[in-house]
């Protein structure tokens, strides 16, 4: 349910994002990756883009996602995962991405499975306490398991989601391929992609697999360095710069540790009863039914 190919785009490190992608993966070889892992139904949530989805969109049991970039009335930036959809909602999800009370109102209206992704994480920047009531009032699922994760992170997402009865989504989000599939999503009765939904939104889904690492993490990243040298051949002049990769991981697995520590202790264990965020009251007929 969180896995990334070639089309998610530049990578959004400053300098970084000149020249360097997000994943080199290609769609065949990540599908090929999770069949052979025990996977029976595929989907890519690339970064704002379906075009990985022409090279699978044939074979079986695969269906559309992405991974929407959004900004929250905050000014904050979060990922959204959005599962099971058609070309055009891709095209209207991308219109209102930025604009989320069109985007919640547009997601809930056409019934959509959408979930909050590394909700501890600072990979996106900053969080506002604001931010964590619109999760709480609106978002049907939150991602619970992602491989590339600090246990803790993850720990403290299962919890949120237990405490909020949201839906639990777990995926590796993967950039490199020997991450791909080492955390998904599961619901063992479901024979068919319908199934697998209903069972998700009934509350038989399981989130299973494993958390991040130090050096899980490294290793991922001298991987897309080396497509990024593969593919541009000048890159190479910055191989030199490699040694500090170690260092690049660990500062920000400190950070990460950090941040989540930090929104845990404000967030879990609060009343159940809070007021809905002050801006808006948005209809929500859908998800009241499904969730």
């Amino acid at each position: 349910m969180h896995v990334h190919s070639y089309f998610s785009g530049a990578c959004t490190t400053p300098f970084l994002s000149r020249f360097c992608r997000e994943s080199y993966s290609d769609p065949l070889e990540v599908y090929e990756v999770l069949r052979r892992r025990g996977m029976n139904l595929f989907t890519l949530t690339d970064h704002d883009s379906i075009e990985g989805a022409e090279k699978l969109r044939s074979l079986p049991n695969f269906f559309l996602s992405e991974e929407l970039t959004c900004r929250m009335p905050s000014g904050t930036e979060i990922h959204v995962g959005v599962y099971d959809i058609s070309e055009r909602q891709h095209t209207l999800l991308q219109q209102r991405r930025n604009d989320l009370i069109a985007l919640l109102m547009y997601l809930s209206e056409r019934r959509l499975l959408f979930s909050i992704n590394h909700v501890f994480s600072n990979l996106t920047g900053a969080r506002d306490r604001e931010d964590f009531a619109w999760f709480r009032e609106y978002f049907p699922a939150i991602e619970t398991r992602n491989s590339h994760m600090l246990e803790r992170s993850n720990a403290n997402a299962q919890t949120l989601a237990r405490q909020w009865e949201k839906i639990a989504i777990g995926g590796s989000d993967a950039h490199a391929l020997p991450s791909a599939g080492t955390a998904y999503t599961e619901v063992s009765a479901a024979r068919s992609k319908e199934e697998f939904f209903d069972g998700l939104r009934g509350g038989l889904g399981k989130v299973v697999g494993e958390s991040g690492s130090f050096a899980k993490l490294t290793r991922d990243c001298f991987l897309i360095a080396g497509e990024m040298m593969r593919e541009k051949s000048w890159t190479a002049l910055l191989a030199p710069l490699g040694v500090l990769l170690p260092a690049f991981t660990w500062f920000n697995y400190i950070e990460e540790r950090q941040f989540s520590r930090r929104w845990a202790a404000e967030v879990l264990g609060e009343p159940k009863s809070r007021p809905r965020p002050r801006w808006i009251s948005v209809p929500q007929p859908a998800l009241e039914e499904w969730v």
